[in-house]
């Protein structure tokens, strides 16, 4: 499947060139009130390989991921003097992903988990910026899920997703057998399956950490 690369925002071409070099991009934004929200997103390929190299990861502390973003996207929030908001601190808890159906290149996938047109499946949020004023808005990216075959929807081997919601006890009950061992080790088999994501560059690692994070 060819790359579907991320969408490019003129207006704050600033702050992209901030986020780049940290393998972060901006993967939505909004008009919120009279501020704009900037959604960042890692990076692939690459985010991976950098943040694992950060003194968070080195450190015997929780939540590195966090501590890190926490971090980097705090400092290029007073750089930019924006406020820094983040999906991991509350209450009250931000709603990132309203946030992220608004800010036009993220849907609702057939499985209920937000499809991003650069990132598929493996749609990620580390925070957000809310820059001060209005700033142009780019048009909304094509839904990708429209006319896909969506095998996300039968990828499942437990079907813990379906259009009734997420059955999570099924999911933790597959992850303790051994036959749960592919999705433990390479991440979700309904996001590895979805078209879109076919080309982020997510690797196997990074899924794998995440899990143990979800089913320790």
């Amino acid at each position: 499947m060819s790359e579907t690369p991320p969408v490019t925002f003129p207006a704050i071409e600033p702050l992209a060139e901030a986020l780049a070099p940290h393998r972060l991009f901006v993967s939505g934004l909004l008009h919120e009130g009279s501020e704009t929200i900037a959604l960042i997103s890692p990076d692939e390929p690459g985010f991976w390989a950098h943040v694992t190299a950060q003194p968070e990861f080195a450190e015997d502390v929780l939540d590195p991921l966090d501590r890190w973003s926490a971090r980097v996207i705090g400092a290029i929030a007073r750089q930019f003097e924006a406020r820094a908001l983040f999906p991991f601190t509350g209450p009250p808890w931000q709603p990132f992903i309203s946030w992220a159906l608004k800010g036009g290149q993220s849907f609702a996938s057939p499985v209920h988990l937000m499809c991003h047109t650069h990132m598929g499946l493996w749609a990620s949020v580390r925070g957000a910026l809310a820059l001060p004023g209005l700033l142009p808005l780019p048009a909304a990216a094509a839904n990708p899920c429209l006319g896909c075959p969506a095998p996300c929807a039968t990828a499942c081997p437990v079907d813990a997703l379906t259009a009734d919601g997420y059955d999570t006890a099924s999911c933790h009950a597959h992850l303790d057998r051994p036959e749960g061992a592919t999705c433990r080790d390479l991440g979700c088999l309904a996001r590895r399956a979805c078209p879109a994501g076919e080309s982020y560059g997510r690797l196997p690692q990074q899924s794998a950490w995440h899990m143990r994070q979800f089913h320790p």
